[in-house]
């Protein structure tokens, strides 16, 4: 059956708006990006993780795009020359931070010593402890690298239910949950990618000094094979869309029948990542699904993939140019059913 009911997709990601418990400040605009909020109160306790030391986690129920944590970098480094092959080379980073430690308050220098890091065969010549514990938790931001403490407390999952994005404009990382969490969980974010096996995914994060057993390791065989094969799966299908991504629209038989196997791969491709739980790859899939169904000029499924990828967007980061450009195209999209929705009424008079 047509619907003509355009305005049941909203332009606006109304499930990222925040809750009142997010954002306490009630003269500010009520949504948890927003440079006026303050932050939210702490919504997470630090305590031992059985297995990892100290772990964080839910003071409270957490709902999707709830804001975790916002922290400032205590220590912020432009990195030095990358050497091919062999990566930062340690001892320019060890003086870099210690520049940077020499300045901090006490307070502040007891947080950063207090935090665990892992010394490798490799680094034992070129780096001291403090260049170990900025190797071992530091995060990008933008070009440079910086150390938060708090964050630096949120162990890793290769299936997280938080993620995180730097902003330049707060000087800040912020840290949101991707799922609903219940009070007591504890908070997980990724340290690597997660496209790859559980052997090779091990093997990126021996340079952390552990063996991961969260959920996704901890599977039974058959369901942790099942799993590296949907990721390699994933790997594979972003790699054979990358080259497909025009909105030059199919013509041909040929080219309408092989856009049509591409929008059905790619709705399974989302709906495979939505099952894995890897919600850092949702909005790469559902661009890669809007302008699939877009070549089809099916305006319907993919003014609705493409909003659902602005809502996901929004909530890595309000400002970012995949944001706008997921707004945009959800925009045009949505324009464009509304034309065919008014032609096909035309010519059914």
């Amino acid at each position: 059956m047509l619907v003509y009911f355009v305005l049941a997709i909203p332009l606006f990601p109304s499930s990222v708006l925040a809750r009142n418990a997010t954002c306490q400040d009630h003269l500010a605009p009520s949504y948890p990006h927003h440079p006026v909020c303050p932050g939210p109160p702490h919504v997470y306790l630090v305590k031992p993780s059985q297995g990892k030391g100290l772990g964080v986690f839910a003071a409270r129920d957490l709902d999707i795009g709830d804001i975790v944590m916002r922290e400032t970098p205590v220590i912020k480094i432009s990195l030095p020359k990358l050497r091919p092959g062999s990566g930062y080379p340690m001892a320019a980073i060890s003086k870099l931070v210690h520049d940077e430690f020499s300045m901090l308050p006490p307070s502040a220098q007891q947080q950063v010593l207090a935090l665990t890091h892992y010394t490798g065969a490799q680094e034992d010549a070129d780096a001291d402890t403090l260049g170990d514990i900025f190797r071992t938790n530091a995060y990008n931001t933008g070009d440079k690298a910086g150390l938060f403490p708090r964050i630096a407390r949120i162990n890793h999952s290769c299936r997280p239910n938080t993620s995180y994005y730097w902003s330049e404009k707060l000087n800040k990382r912020i840290i949101f949950a991707t799922r609903k969490i219940k009070a007591g969980e504890e908070f997980f974010v990724s340290y690597i990618s997660l496209l790859m096996p559980q052997e090779e995914r091990q093997k990126q994060l021996d340079r952390y000094g552990f063996k991961c057993q969260c959920e996704a390791c901890a599977q039974e065989r058959a369901a942790r094979d099942a799993s590296d094969h949907h990721r390699v799966t994933i790997k594979n299908a972003f790699a054979n869309f990358d080259h497909q991504l025009s909105f030059t629209h199919a013509k041909t038989v040929m080219g309408i029948q092989r856009a049509r196997q591409n929008a059905e791969a790619s709705a399974q491709l989302a709906q495979l990542i939505q099952a894995e739980g890897l919600a850092d790859y949702y909005a790469r899939a559902y661009k890669i699904a809007a302008i699939s169904h877009a070549k089809l000029e099916d305006w319907q499924s993919a003014a609705t993939w493409a909003n659902k990828g602005y809502e996901v967007t929004y909530m890595a980061d309000p400002e970012s140019q995949t944001t706008l450009e997921m707004q945009q195209l959800t925009s045009v999209f949505i324009a464009n059913w509304q034309t065919q929705l008014g032609d096909r009424a035309t010519y059914l008079r």
